[in-house]
């Protein structure tokens, strides 16, 4: 197997500096100068290896949601029934007010100013809305289309919404709470 360039590897670097910068300053105050920092270098090889900031912002973001390489997504490839799906999007990992949500926040405000980046944080919560809804498929069989699509619709954003409010919201009954609502939901298909 070949050897990853080192220009490969810078890039790799600077992606995962842009990560830690997101995470620890926020969207607006991640600029060139702290992701080269962070990097241990200077903001000339920044640019040289990654071009500008809106460049590396929007490969920081295809790299985030596809790390492979692959389709941009949001649930596990593991994740292979509807309850092990609910399970994933109602679990201690993805609830958490980790690093890796404050990177989420981030993305999703530049989202408003970025069409590409947009387009990116679609095809995430498009593909984990599909795959629900064919968990569903596969777990209600007799269920109305439309209702199904419906409530795959609801489960991404009870899942998200459940998250975000983590992030100022501590209860620690909230999360069973939504996963009893979409649980009830699931009941009416």
């Amino acid at each position: 197997m070949a050897r990853p360039s080192v220009a490969d590897e810078r890039r790799e670097q600077i992606i995962e500096a842009t990560l830690q910068t997101i995470a620890a300053h926020g969207i607006s105050s991640t600029t060139l100068d702290r992701i080269a920092d962070t990097a241990g270098m200077s903001r000339g090889h920044v640019r040289h290896f990654v071009g500008n900031r809106d460049r590396l912002l929007l490969d920081t973001a295809r790299a985030f949601y596809a790390p492979e390489g692959g389709s941009p997504a949001v649930l596990p490839d593991s994740v292979d029934t509807l309850e092990g799906a609910l399970d994933y999007l109602f679990g201690p990992d993805f609830v958490a007010s980790t690093d890796e949500n404050a990177v989420v926040l981030g993305l999703v405000e530049l989202s408003r100013s970025s069409q590409e980046i947009a387009e990116v944080l679609t095809a995430a919560y498009s593909s984990a809305r599909s795959r629900i809804a064919e968990l569903i498929v596969v777990a209600k069989p007799d269920a109305d289309p439309a209702h199904r699509e419906a409530v795959a619709d609801a489960v991404i954003a009870a899942a998200l919404g459940n998250v975000f409010m983590g992030d100022f919201n501590q209860d620690a009954d909230r999360t069973d709470r939504t996963r009893a609502a979409i649980d009830a939901l699931l009941t009416t298909l």
